[in-house]
C-alpha cells in the first residue's frame, strides 16, 4: 500500500466519529458532502481519502453508514485491542490514565511507571505505579504494543531508548523534546505549547 499522509489518517478518524454519531441516530446512509461539512473539508477530499483504500458508496446514494464505519475501523486498526504502558506519573500522566476515550477505542493502559519513590506504589485508576527500573523485566513478560511517554524532557530519550530495546514499535510522546528512534519505530509527539502558539498566531492575525 502506498504511504498515506498523517492528515489523511486524521480525517479518517474524524469521519469515523461522524459515522458513529450517525449510527447512534439510526441513520442508514450519509453523503460525502455531509462528511465534508462535518470534517471541515470538501466532498472531493472525502472521496480521495477513501479511494486510497478501495471503492465505497454509490453515486447518488451515498455511503452505507454501518459498512463504512466498519471499513474505517479496520483501516485504522481499531478492530483489536492494544496493550499500552505509560511512563511518567506526573500531572499529564494522571490526566491520561483517567481519560476513558482510550479504553473505548481499545487502547488499554495496563501499567504505569515512574522513578519517584513518592509515587511508586500509589494507585491510579486501579493501577499501581511501578518502579521504572522494572520496565524491561515487565515488558519481557508482557510485551506492549504502544508506549506513552509523559516524563520531563531530559529523561525522555533514555526512556524511549529502553522502550525501543524492549521491542515497542509505537510511541506517543508528551515530553517537550524531539526524540530519535530507529526507522521501524513510529513516534507521535504532542506539543501543547506549539498548539497554543498556533492559536495565538490565529488571534494575532485575524
Amino acid at each position: 500500500m502506498r504511504k498515506i499522509s498523517d492528515s489523511t489518517v486524521r480525517r479518517l478518524s474524524l469521519y469515523l466519529r461522524f459515522l458513529e454519531q450517525s449510527l447512534a441516530q439510526g441513520r442508514a446512509t450519509i453523503s460525502s458532502g455531509e462528511l465534508a461539512r462535518l470534517g471541515g473539508t470538501t466532498s472531493a477530499q472525502v472521496r480521495k481519502d477513501l479511494s486510497f483504500f478501495g471503492s465505497f458508496g454509490k453515486r447518488g446514494l451515498g455511503y452505507a453508514v454501518p459498512e463504512l464505519s466498519a471499513k474505517i475501523q479496520g483501516i485504522l486498526g481499531l478492530q483489536r485491542a492494544y496493550r499500552v504502558v505509560l511512563v511518567g506519573a506526573g500531572k499529564m500522566g494522571g490526566a491520561l490514565v483517567q481519560y476513558q476515550g482510550f479504553k473505548q477505542r481499545g487502547f488499554n493502559i495496563s501499567a504505569i511507571y515512574d522513578q519517584d519513590a513518592r509515587k511508586i506504589g500509589s494507585r491510579w485508576n486501579g493501577l499501581v505505579v511501578r518502579d521504572v527500573k522494572l520496565l524491561e523485566g515487565d515488558l519481557k513478560k508482557e510485551p506492549s504494543d504502544i508506549a506513552i511517554v509523559a516524563t520531563p524532557g531530559p529523561a525522555a530519550q533514555e526512556v524511549v531508548d529502553r522502550l525501543v530495546r524492549c521491542g515497542v514499535k509505537a510511541i506517543l510522546n508528551f515530553a517537550p523534546v524531539p526524540l530519535s528512534v530507529p526507522g521501524d519505530v513510529e513516534v507521535k509527539t504532542v506539543n501543547m505549547a506549539l498548539e497554543l502558539e498556533t492559536l495565538s498566531y490565529a488571534l494575532a492575525n485575524r
